[in-house]
């Protein structure tokens, strides 16, 4: 079986997105299981990638929440996408995705979700399966800590359920999924991380209200 991981933040390093995707590697890894990378941070593919693409039993995507949709440069690659798949005659690929979000509600990634699906109708592929994911914001820092451990805890058996659907290439319903800590501690946390860079940059706390 060959799956394609699409890495579609538009950051090239400290992504939340490839994180997430790194953390769903080991429950796949099985033998005869082929995981490729590819990275979606541009507005235009080849059609190199394009034709490689259309030899995967999976594309799994993972992108940020960009204004409760996809972002554009991903949107873009993904117009080019729905084009090429749907001009081929016979394709068997399963679709599944892992959004993440800086909000701390996992259900906020409900509409870029829907998009996929969309998407995966428009261009002819087969909807697996979605992952919604809030308090993206903090992926990168807490990396070290093991998944199913601390405000990683709730993701420990979606993720099992993701891998083994992608893995069986089966379809089910998406799910929205909240860090494991008080909504409280993850808006204190996320108030002190605006501070550092507002210091950072030569401004004070105030100039976050700042209007022009």
């Amino acid at each position: 079986m060959k799956i394609a991981f699409i890495y579609g933040s538009p950051k090239t390093k400290d992504s939340a997105s490839a994180s997430l995707l790194q953390e769903l590697k080991p429950f796949l890894q099985q033998d005869g299981i082929t995981i490729s990378d590819y990275n979606f941070n541009k507005p235009l593919l080849n059609e190199e990638e394009m034709e490689q693409l259309k030899d995967y039993d999976a594309l799994v995507f993972g992108f940020p929440l960009y204004v409760d949709g996809i972002p554009s440069h991903l949107l873009n690659c993904l117009t080019q996408l729905e084009t090429f798949f749907a001009s081929l005659n016979e394709k068997d690929i399963k679709v599944y995705s892992i959004v993440n979000c800086g909000f701390y509600e996992g259900h906020q990634n409900k509409l870029a979700m829907e998009m996929m699906e969309n998407w995966c109708s428009k261009a002819g592929l087969k909807w697996g399966q979605g992952l919604g994911i809030g308090g993206g914001g903090m992926m990168t820092a807490i990396k070290n800590v093991p998944i199913g451990q601390g405000p990683k805890k709730s993701l420990e058996m979606p993720f099992r359920q993701l891998a083994n659907n992608i893995l069986n290439g089966a379809s089910d319903e998406n799910i929205f999924i909240s860090p494991s800590i008080p909504r409280c501690l993850y808006k204190l946390a996320s108030e002190m991380g605006w501070r550092k860079s507002t210091k950072a940059n030569g401004l004070k706390t105030k100039d976050l209200s700042a209007r022009k």
